[in-house]
C-alpha cells in the first residue's frame, strides 16, 4: 500500500476511459481525473502525468486499447513514473496484463481510497470496517500470485497433500472476514442502544452529510465545538461523532443533535460502503439531514448529485433535507453566489463555518424546519403542572408565556 513506505515516493500516472456510450463528456472525464490526483496525493503519491482515452466501453483485457498502451509506455519512460492508478476499479485480469505490458504497479482508483481509509482509520470499529473492506476487495483478486498469507497450525486434518496456496490464503481471509462481521454487528448493536437512550431523550437528530473534504467536521466544530480533526484533505475524518448543539431562542433555548459521517465520494468502492454501511446508515436513523456542500466547488453540482446518490443507496429517503453552501468566502463571482440553491431541499444557507459568516442564521432555518412538524398549542397549565411546561420548553418551541391568576398561560409549538 501506498502508505507502507514513507521514504518511498511513488510517481504515478492517472489514466481513464471516457466512455461516450455511457453520457460522459471529456469535462467528466477531466473533473474525475481531478478528484483521482486530490486522492493519489492524499496517499501520498506524486502524479506526474494523465491520460484519457474515449472509448464507447472499457477494453475487457487491458481496460484501455492496445495502442494508448503504447502511448502510456511512452508517458512512464518520459516521465520516470513508478506506476499508473486508473480511475475505474479494474477486474484482476485486468491488472495483471496491464502490469506485465507495462512493467510498473498498476493501481485503481479503489485501491487509493481503501489506502486513504487505512491509514485515517482511528477508532477500532473505524479500523475493523476498513479492514473488512480491503479483505473482500482482496479476495476478488486472488489469483494464486498474492502476498502469502498465515499457514494452518498442524492437527487432524492438516496432514496429506496438503491445500493450494491460493485455497489456503482464500480460507484465512474468509475466516478473517467472518471474525471481523461479527465484531462490528456487535458494535452496530451497541450504537443501536445509544441511538435508543438518544431518542428516549426526544432530542432532534440532524445528520450531517454531503461530498468529501466539504466541510462537514469544520461545521460541527464551529457549531458544538466538538474538537473533530479538520483538514483540507479528502476523507479527514471517517468516524461517526455526535454531539449537543444549543441555541438561544426568545423564550428558553433549543437543543437537537448533530451527528457526523463519513464523507461521500464518486465511484466510492461497494466494498467501502458495506463495510461501513452501519456507520452511514446513522443519517438513516436521523429525523433530519443537513446537506453541506462546497460553494466553491466547479464540480457542485454533481457533487451534490453524488450525495443523494449515496442516500437513496443507502435507502436514506424521505427525510427533509437542509442544504448549507459552504466556502462563500471563497466565491468571488456574484453569479455564481446568486445560483446557490437546492430543489431536493425544504431549506437552503449559504455560510463560511471556517469564518462563522451565515452561522447566526442557522438556528432560525432549523427552528421554521421542526415547527412545520410540530403543533401549536395554546393554553393555560396549572402552576402543578411546571414539568409539562419545562418539557415544552426542552423539546419544543415557546411563542408566548405569560403567569396569570389561573394558571401559566403558553403558545408553544410541540
Amino acid at each position: 500500500m501506498l502508505y507502507e513506505n514513507k521514504e518511498e515516493i511513488e510517481y504515478v500516472i492517472l489514466v481513464a476511459v471516457d466512455t461516450e456510450a455511457g453520457g460522459l463528456s471529456s469535462y467528466d472525464a477531466d473533473a474525475s481525473l481531478d478528484e483521482l490526483s486530490e486522492l493519489a496525493n492524499t496517499a501520498g503519491a506524486v502524479v506526474v502525468g494523465r491520460l484519457v482515452q474515449k472509448l464507447p466501453h472499457f477494453n475487457p483485457a487491458t481496460y484501455i486499447g492496445s495502442g494508448k498502451i503504447d502511448e502510456l509506455k511512452t508517458l512512464i519512460y518520459a516521465a520516470n513514473a513508478t506506476g499508473i492508478i486508473t480511475d475505474d476499479e479494474l477486474s484482476p485480469s485486468q491488472m495483471a496484463k496491464l502490469s506485465k505490458e507495462l512493467d510498473v504497479k498498476v493501481m485503481d482508483r479503489t485501491m487509493v481510497i481503501l489506502d486513504i481509509f487505512a491509514a485515517h482509520a482511528v477508532t477500532s470499529e473505524g479500523k475493523m470496517q476498513v479492514e473488512l473492506a480491503q479483505l473482500e476487495y482482496r479476495l476478488s483478486r486472488l489469483t494464486g500470485k498474492g502476498t502469502s498469507m498465515s499457514r494452518l497450525g498442524g492437527g487432524i486434518g492438516t496432514r496429506g497433500p496438503g491445500e493450494k496456496k491460493l485455497e489456503q490464503d482464500r480460507r484465512v481471509i474468509r475466516k478473517r472476514v467472518a471474525q471481523l462481521k461479527r465484531e462490528i454487528n456487535d458494535m452496530t448493536s451497541h450504537r443501536e442502544i445509544t441511538r435508543h437512550s438518544r431518542e428516549q431523550g426526544r432530542y432532534p437528530v440532524f445528520a450531517i452529510v454531503g461530498y468529501t473534504n466539504v466541510g462537514k467536521s469544520t461545521l460541527l466544530n464551529a457549531l458544538t465545538g466538538a474538537g473533530i480533526l479538520a483538514e483540507d484533505k479528502l476523507f479527514a475524518t471517517l468516524d461517526t461523532t455526535t454531539r449537543v448543539y444549543e441555541y438561544k431562542k426568545p423564550a428558553g433555548k433549543q437543543k437537537i443533535l448533530l451527528t457526523d459521517t463519513v464523507g461521500f465520494i464518486r465511484k466510492l468502492p461497494h466494498n467501502l460502503i458495506d463495510a461501513f454501511r452501519s456507520t452511514l446508515e446513522e443519517a438513516k436513523y436521523a429525523d433530519y439531514i443537513i446537506h453541506v456542500v462546497d460553494a466553491s466547488s466547479e464540480n457542485r453540482a454533481a457533487e451534490m448529485k453524488v450525495a443523494y446518490n449515496t442516500l437513496d443507496q443507502l435507502g436514506i429517503t424521505g427525510k427533509k433535507v437542509i442544504t448549507i453552501f459552504n466556502k462563500i468566502d471563497k466565491i468571488i463571482d456574484e453569479d455564481m453566489r446568486m445560483g446557490l440553491f437546492d430543489i431536493r431541499a425544504v431549506k437552503y444557507l449559504s455560510i463560511s463555518a471556517k469564518d462563522g459568516i451565515g452561522l447566526d442564521k442557522l438556528p432560525e432555518v432549523i427552528d421554521s424546519v421542526l415547527r412545520e412538524d410540530r403543533q401549536l398549542i395554546e393554553r393555560i397549565f396549572d402552576y402543578n403542572e411546571m414539568s409539562k411546561i419545562s418539557e415544552i420548553k426542552q423539546n419544543g418551541e415557546v411563542i408566548e408565556e405569560e403567569y396569570r391568576d389561573d394558571g401559566i398561560y403558553i403558545k408553544a409549538y410541540f
